[in-house]
């Protein structure tokens, strides 16, 4: 999950770069940013992925496997905006996705699973005088 969060979170920024560089007049890194669009998508599913195994696996909330869902809907909707070159929600947008990411990295570098009933240590005997 951290691995995952980190990359969404990186390429999230690169986005940001890759559209800053393009409105000061690069018109190639366009292409670049389209691109990487497709590359930031997979990685949301991924992280979804991780998320739904830290819920299963390690009994975690499912609140993160919701945002990650979420997340790679916004990243979906992101890229129709782009295509569509509506930018008045597409940038805005583009930060609003950038802070889920980064939330998720807090989170994911936070959280600390606990041991499940099964997995949990039993208590030594108590002996018995006789």
């Amino acid at each position: 999950m951290r691995a995952t969060a980190v990359l969404v979170l990186l390429d999230t920024l690169a986005q940001a770069a890759l559209a800053g560089l393009f409105v000061t007049g690069d018109l190639d890194l366009l292409a670049w940013h389209s691109a990487n669009a497709g590359i930031l998508a997979a990685l949301t599913l991924l992280q979804a992925g991780a998320a739904a195994a830290v819920w299963r696996r390690l009994g975690g909330p499912a609140w993160p496997l919701a945002a990650s869902i979420a997340l790679a809907a916004l990243v979906g909707a992101q890229q129709a905006l782009g295509e569509a070159r509506v930018l008045a929600a597409h940038m805005p947008l583009g930060m609003a996705i950038f802070g889920c990411a980064a939330a998720m990295v807090c989170w994911a570098f936070t959280y600390r699973p606990r041991p499940r009933p099964a997995e949990q240590e039993l208590p030594a005997p108590v002996e018995v005088a006789q």
